[in-house]
């Protein structure tokens, strides 16, 4: 069975990657079996980029194929922001607060406020990438629509999903069960695409 070593230390993030490739006869690891793995910057301006940087580090650090993966908010009416800064969107500050995730939350909404209803549209982006030691390299991404509402709602999910009301639904993503998110998710979307591209990329890498 093959080894996959996915660039987070988050359980839940670790769980989900394994539904999503169960029968395919590999095996995912987090980078808590691995204490000499680096924790690395996210310096690119791309979801994309990010993702392939993480990937390419933990891949060469572990020797084994790697899956790393980028996400955010992007809002119609802040231009696309947060975007790729999603996660330190409140600054030094949020990122050092007991809890980041609503200091970013709370600065999103304050900066809505004045905004319609028919204004908030917005899109969660996930990109992940797929870097295979001496093989291939896949970078592959996954969508998820819908608008940002005034109040956070729901005691699920995680980050910004208290506000976000995806699309043909009327609950937020943390009023959705696990399955009900994981069916629709702009990561669950990406890491389904990249599911589809493992076989191939592994027996690649078996050759060389």
């Amino acid at each position: 069975m093959t080894t996959i070593v996915l660039a987070s230390r988050n359980n839940a993030k670790i769980a989900e990657l394994e539904r999503i490739l169960n029968g395919l006869g590999v095996e995912v690891t987090g980078l808590a079996a691995f204490p000499d793995a680096p924790e690395v910057p996210e310096t690119e301006l791309t979801f994309e980029g990010n993702a392939l940087l993480k990937a390419r580090a933990i891949a060469a650090c572990t020797g084994l194929p790697a899956v790393a993966d980028d996400s955010g908010l992007c809002v119609d009416a802040l231009n696309g922001m947060p975007g790729v800064l999603s996660a330190r969107w409140s600054g030094r500050f949020g990122s050092a607060a007991p809890d980041k995730d609503r200091a970013n939350l709370d600065l999103v909404l304050d900066q809505l406020a004045d905004v319609g209803d028919e204004h908030r549209g917005a899109h969660f982006v996930c990109a992940a990438a797929l870097v295979v030691p001496g093989g291939a390299e896949h970078v592959v991404e996954g969508r998820m629509r819908g608008h940002v509402i005034r109040a956070p709602r729901g005691a699920g999910g995680f980050g910004y999903d208290p506000i976000f009301v995806p699309e043909d639904d009327t609950r937020t993503n943390a009023e959705l069960t696990a399955a009900e998110k994981d069916a629709i998710s702009h990561r669950g979307r990406a890491f389904r695409a990249l599911a589809a591209l493992l076989p191939d990329a592994l027996a690649t890498a078996r050759t060389l």
